[in-house]
């Protein structure tokens, strides 16, 4: 197979599965544990590799929660979301729903008007100045409970920034039933936003059917075990509900054992509409153009394969009709360009 990087690298992308938080670079994760010395992150980028290097979930989320309590004040949340938008621009990602836990920092003292703003600046920032379309999906701490999932509700209902587009579930799975917290999606979806719960990440099969029955799910935050269900998969497929998938996320945090066995092979060829994503990408050592190498590979994909996976993601997306036309025509456009390029 060609070396695909180069053609990845100037693809054209959207990206569906990327947590706020989790895609702080190592230079921004290190200048904000420099702010705030009480903290127990290190400030030297290179001891960061160290730091995130994971035993397990839980290890995960302890290192998550760690870097969450970096973000202390509307100054922060501005900073983090722009330069997240800046790593974007480089990989040429053209739109992103990022996942924000609204949650995690008015807990900690950010006032919700203040944290609002800074996200929408930072959006319009990035539109303007680096091309980056942004949208929010706001999602609930499940590890938080009901008391998260009330002020998720009402954040996302009584103070809905202009760029939310989503409503999400994260956090660990193993004792966090999807159902309890269907007051709360049905009072989301009567608002008009879109349900995008995790689902089936380090848990079984059932957990994506709770989602989907109980919580109106149009798209699944990773779903890695749906493998083991057929009658899922083939609902999955017929439906066109799409599936997040984040390979390298799921070896990190151990959902999967290693690359050669990652089920997303089988979900494509069960005929399930899925897009690829980093999820929390310096956490995890990779990005998204690392992710479509990842799934060139694991699906045996060309240049052609990539472009229709890119697509993929523009069709799942919740871009506006014809925002997703002209992203689509991007890749096509870019796709054509480069077959006829010189030496093809």
């Amino acid at each position: 197979m060609n070396d695909l990087h180069p053609f990845i690298a100037g693809l054209p992308k959207a990206e569906l599965h990327v947590h706020h938080v989790g895609s702080a670079s190592p230079r921004i994760v290190a200048e904000l544990a420099a702010h705030h010395p009480d903290s127990k992150v290190p400030t030297d980028p290179e001891a960061l590799s160290d730091f995130f290097t994971f035993t397990d979930f839980g290890h995960f989320i302890d290192v998550y929660l760690s870097v969450v309590d970096l973000i202390r004040t509307p100054e922060d949340v501005r900073l983090l979301t722009f330069e997240v938008a800046r790593d974007m621009a480089r990989q040429n990602i053209r739109y992103a729903e990022l996942t924000v836990t609204p949650f995690s920092s008015t807990r900690r003292g950010i006032p919700e008007q203040g944290f609002m703003e800074a996200i929408e600046d930072a959006r319009r920032a990035a539109e303007t100045e680096l091309g980056v379309v942004l949208r929010w999906c706001f999602d609930i701490p499940g590890e938080a409970g009901l008391e998260a999932a009330e002020e998720t509700t009402r954040l996302a209902v009584d103070l809905r920034p202009e760029g939310l587009v989503s409503f999400g579930l994260g956090g660990p799975e193993v004792g966090v039933d999807r159902p309890q917290f269907k007051p709360y999606f049905d009072r989301a979806i009567a608002e008009g936003l879109h349900s995008v719960p995790h689902a089936g990440e380090t848990t079984g099969p059932q957990t994506v059917w709770d989602a989907l029955t109980s919580l109106r799910a149009e798209r699944i935050g990773h779903g890695t075990s749906s493998t083991q269900d057929p009658k899922l998969l083939a609902h999955l497929t017929e439906h066109r509900i799409a599936l997040e998938v984040c390979p390298t996320s799921n070896i990190a945090t151990r959902a999967v054992a290693d690359l050669d066995r990652h089920p997303i092979k089988e979900m494509v060829d069960a005929g399930v509409l899925v897009t690829v994503n980093s999820d929390d990408p310096p956490m995890f050592g990779t990005d998204l153009n690392n992710e479509y190498a990842v799934a060139a590979r694991l699906l045996g994909l060309d240049e052609i394969g990539l472009a229709a996976l890119a697509k993929n993601a523009v069709e799942a997306s919740y871009l506006d009709p014809a925002g997703k036309r002209t992203l689509a025509g991007e890749i096509d456009t870019y796709t054509t360009n480069w077959l006829s390029g010189p030496g093809r």
